[in-house]
C-alpha cells in the first residue's frame, strides 16, 4: 500500500493553516484543473469530526466520484479523513501541523490502496503514485500561498 509523506513550512500561525486544510471552498480552488466540485455532504465552508463530503472530478479523463468523511479531529494540531466510498479500496489521509521556526509545519500522511490487485500495483509504479503526490503538492501549495498572505481571510472568515 503506497503511503505518501509530505512536509511543508508555512510561514502562518498553525490555526490560519488548520483552517484552510479543511476548508471545502480552498480544496475547490486548488483543484480547479480536475473541475472537482462537492455534490453532497458538506459542500462549502469548513468540514469538520463526522461531517463528510462527496467530490465529483475527473482524473484520467473520467468523472470520479468519492466520499470522506472526518474520522479524527484535534484543532488545531490534527486531522484524518477517510474514504468512506470511491474507486480506492483504501484511502486514509491524516493532517499533522505542528508550531515550526515562528510559523508552521504542517506533514501529510496519504495512505491508499489501489483496486484491481496486480494491476493496481503496477499502477501504482507507473503513474498513480505520482498523480497523487503531485495533487497533494498542489493543494499544499496553495494552501501555503493563501496562509501567508491575507488571502485566508476570504476562505476563513467568510
Amino acid at each position: 500500500m503506497p503511503r505518501i509523506e509530505l512536509r511543508t513550512e508555512i510561514n502562518a500561525p498553525k490555526e490560519i493553516v488548520f483552517d484552510l486544510s479543511r476548508s471545502i471552498d480552498l480544496h475547490k480552488i486548488s483543484t480547479e484543473h480536475t473541475n472537482e466540485e462537492a455534490i453532497s455532504g458538506k459542500t462549502s465552508g469548513l468540514i469538520g469530526l463526522n461531517e463528510s463530503v462527496t467530490w465529483k472530478a475527473k482524473h484520467f479523463g473520467i468523472y470520479q466520484i468519492l466520499t470522506s468523511r472526518i474520522t479524527e479531529f484535534k484543532q488545531p494540531d490534527f486531522f484524518s479523513d477517510e474514504m468512506v466510498q470511491g474507486s480506492f479500496k483504501h484511502l486514509r489521509h491524516e493532517h499533522h501541523f505542528t508550531d515550526f521556526n515562528g510559523g508552521t509545519l504542517m506533514i501529510d500522511y496519504f495512505n491508499y490502496k489501489s483496486p484491481f490487485g496486480f494491476l493496481g500495483k503496477i499502477a501504482d509504479i507507473l503513474f498513480l503514485e505520482k498523480y497523487m503526490t503531485d495533487l497533494l503538492k498542489k493543494r499544499n501549495t496553495t494552501i501555503k500561498e493563501f496562509a501567508e498572505t491575507g488571502k485566508w481571510k476570504k476562505i476563513v472568515m467568510d
